[in-house]
């Protein structure tokens, strides 16, 4: 998800919400300066509801609560990515982009008013604890999530590291609900790993994109490029289980593949909002060929990468279908405290495709299970974008809306002792190995065209 932080005006119609509220003419001001008439019925119906629940309803609601209610809700129904933030769940915001911050370690949405994993984090409770993309937590503890708000849910998933979270989670092809115990802990997000799979052949898996991935990516290349006596004949980029980030991450590891060219750009109402980002020149890997892994959990930034590669025919995407989050949140700080994440634009690939909705098709798609099942067929259907309510549609494909998504899709997780052990890492993941083989075929056919 691309965020970025601005201030922003708003403005107050001059009237209060107490009893019957009377209205008269009126127009409401836009931000483009011209003026709409207000909508006095739909007005009406919202000051009669807010009357009758200050009066009728079983409990006392403050009206400030009940104008929260109010705003929220206007949010919630435009798609699964806008919302408003109160001043503690800004700051909560802020606190997670540092990367460190207390929990499970799982990216989540919510889906029928059940929380739905996105994806695990790489090295947190969660992951070790075998979360997937696509299980629906139904229960935290002894509290039903049933009528929860994300954030609510969100809060009870955090606590004092060290203490433990029982989640009843239904997964698709399980007969029965799984209860998994988690422990929770720090979870300190480090968004770039690599090692060497072979003998010049690099591996590299970015987990998220911050503000430091691009450095800490090109550092990465360096260090195997030293192993390696100085050039890699290929690398393998892990984009699986990326549920995204800052878009300047995604844009900075683009560029460092491309010699040149569009990477992105966004469209949407506004003038700010229709955005280009090219390439600089300079490829970091002197034209040694590149693989992307994706998946169903590869979303937003990580679906830019991958739709670069593609589209400047860079690098080969294998795994399978991406998640299919295109559109840009911007988030707007609000004068009374709080603010507003607000899905401002869409984004697109160079050769102009929209994945909203839609996601990256793999250039080759190659399933997790195929090991285990040679038809690559297991009847489960991964959690994407244009199945979440309310998601919005992929403009140029009339994509449909509202059926009901996530964002992720099988986790690959390693226990500690794999992650030290390149083979292990190889051959216990068959989507990296054939990676690995498919690399090691087009530095052959490389090496006889020149």
């Amino acid at each position: 998800m691309n965020v970025k932080t601005r201030s922003a005006m708003l403005v107050l119609l001059g009237a209060a919400v107490g009893g019957s509220l009377p209205l008269g003419q009126g127009v409401l001001a836009t931000k483009n300066g011209e003026a709409d008439p207000l909508p006095l019925e739909q007005m009406r119906t919202f000051s009669d509801v807010f009357e009758r629940i200050k009066n009728d309803y079983v409990e006392e609601v403050s009206d400030d609560e009940l104008l929260e209610y109010a705003i929220r809700g206007m949010l919630n129904g435009l798609d699964p990515h806008s919302a408003y933030l109160d001043a503690e769940e800004f700051s909560e915001l802020r606190i997670g982009t540092t990367g460190e911050f207390g929990g499970l370690g799982i990216e989540v949405g919510m889906e029928d008013g059940f929380v739905k994993v996105v994806a695990p984090i790489d090295d947190t409770p969660a992951a070790r604890a075998g979360m997937q993309s696509g299980d629906l937590i139904i229960r935290l503890d002894d509290t039903p999530v049933k009528g929860l708000s994300l954030n609510d849910a969100v809060k009870l998933m955090r606590g004092k590291p060290g203490s433990t979270l029982t989640l009843t989670v239904i997964r698709e092809g399980e007969d029965k609900p799984l209860t998994i115990d988690i422990e929770r802990a720090v979870i300190k997000t480090t968004s770039v790993r690599n090692r060497l799979l072979e003998d010049g052949y690099g591996y590299l898996r970015i987990s998220n994109f911050q503000t430091k991935t691009t450095a800490d990516m090109l550092k990465s290349i360096r260090e195997m490029k030293e192993e390696s006596a100085g050039a890699l004949k290929g690398l393998v980029l892990d984009l699986r289980n990326n549920p995204g980030g800052v878009l300047s991450g995604a844009v900075g590891v683009s560029d460092a593949f491309l010699e040149d060219g569009m990477i992105v750009y966004t469209d949407g109402r506004e003038e700010d909002s229709q955005l280009r980002y090219d390439a600089t020149g300079g490829d970091v890997l002197d034209g040694a060929p590149l693989v992307v892994l994706v998946n169903g959990g590869s979303a937003s930034a990580s679906e830019i990468v991958a739709g670069a590669m593609q589209d400047h025919g860079r690098g080969i995407v294998l795994g399978t279908k991406t998640f299919g989050k295109g559109s840009v949140q911007t988030i707007q700080d609000l004068p009374a405290g709080g603010a507003v994440k607000l899905t401002t634009s869409r984004y697109y690939t160079p050769n102009g495709r929209s994945i909203q909705a839609l996601g990256i098709e793999p250039d080759i798609l190659t399933r997790a299970e195929t090991v285990n099942r040679p038809d690559g067929e297991d009847g489960f259907n991964p959690l994407t974008e244009s199945s979440l309510r309310g998601a919005l549609t992929n403009p140029g494909e009339g994509a449909e809306e509202g059926a009901e998504e996530g964002a992720d899709e099988q986790a690959v997780t390693e226990d500690a002792e794999a992650e030290d052990d390149a083979d292990s890492l190889v051959y216990d993941d068959y989507q990296l190995y054939e990676a690995l083989n498919l690399l090691k075929g087009l530095a052959i056919l490389s090496r006889k065209d020149s």
